[in-house]
This record gives C-alpha cells, sequence and structure tokens, in this order.
C-alpha cells in the first residue's frame, strides 16, 4: 500500500510539474500592434524666385534681339539686302527692345509673362522679315 500512496504522489507531483511548466511555456500570444509611421511628404517643388524669372525673360528678349540683329548685319553684308533696308529692320528691333526696357522699368527689371508674350510675337514679325 505504501507503494500504491507513493505513486499516487509521484503521479500527483509530476502532475503539478507537468502544469506549471505547461503554464510557463504556453502562453496565449498578445498581438503586437504594428505603428506604421507615414513617411512625411516630399517637399514642393521649388518655384523660381518671381524676380528672377522675369528678370530670365527680359534677358531672353535682350538675346533675340542681339541675335536678330547681327542676322541682319549678315544679310546686309552679303548683298541680300540694300544698307536702307537692313537700317529700316535695326529700327524695328530698336523700337522692340525700347519697349522691353520701358516694360521692364515697371516690373523692377524684368517682364511679366504677357508682356515677354507679346514681345515675342513682334520679334517673330521681325525674324520672319529677315528671311
Amino acid at each position: 500500500m505504501r507503494r500504491i500512496g507513493m505513486a499516487i504522489v509521484r503521479t500527483a507531483l509530476g502532475a503539478v510539474v507537468v502544469s506549471s511548466m505547461a503554464a510557463c511555456v504556453v502562453q496565449p500570444a498578445r498581438p503586437v500592434e504594428v505603428v506604421r509611421v507615414a513617411p512625411p511628404p516630399p517637399p514642393p517643388p521649388m518655384q523660381p524666385d518671381p524676380r528672377e524669372a522675369a528678370a530670365h525673360r527680359f534677358d531672353q528678349v535682350g538675346g533675340r534681339v542681339n541675335e536678330l540683329s547681327h542676322r541682319i548685319d549678315a544679310h546686309v553684308d552679303q548683298g541680300y539686302y540694300p544698307p536702307p533696308v537692313g537700317h529700316d529692320l535695326h529700327h524695328r528691333l530698336d523700337v522692340i527692345w525700347q519697349e522691353a526696357r520701358d516694360m521692364a522699368s515697371q516690373h523692377g527689371g524684368g517682364l511679366s509673362g504677357e508682356e515677354h508674350r507679346t514681345l515675342n510675337q513682334e520679334l517673330d514679325g521681325v525674324a520672319h522679315a529677315i528671311r
């Protein structure tokens, strides 16, 4: 009987040990909260400084006036136009360039987009006459 009692005690102790180990090993899994942080938005595209853009438009008109002036000189030198015709074309360019300077003086040294378009249309007319 002593053996049976010892067996019962061992079985009971074994059950206690197994259940305590099971409690340590098997725990319910807690859901892990994953917090995702959105990346910061990209910076806005760099806008050119309005004054720089206006000055750039003025410089473009000046470059076209110079280029057309050189073309007129080359055509006169090559005999395509007589000098009086070249003079008249230069005068048209001078008037356009004076308009550009007057417009730019009203805007701190630059041209608005509308003024730029208007001057380019006038320069297109001169370029067409040079061809």
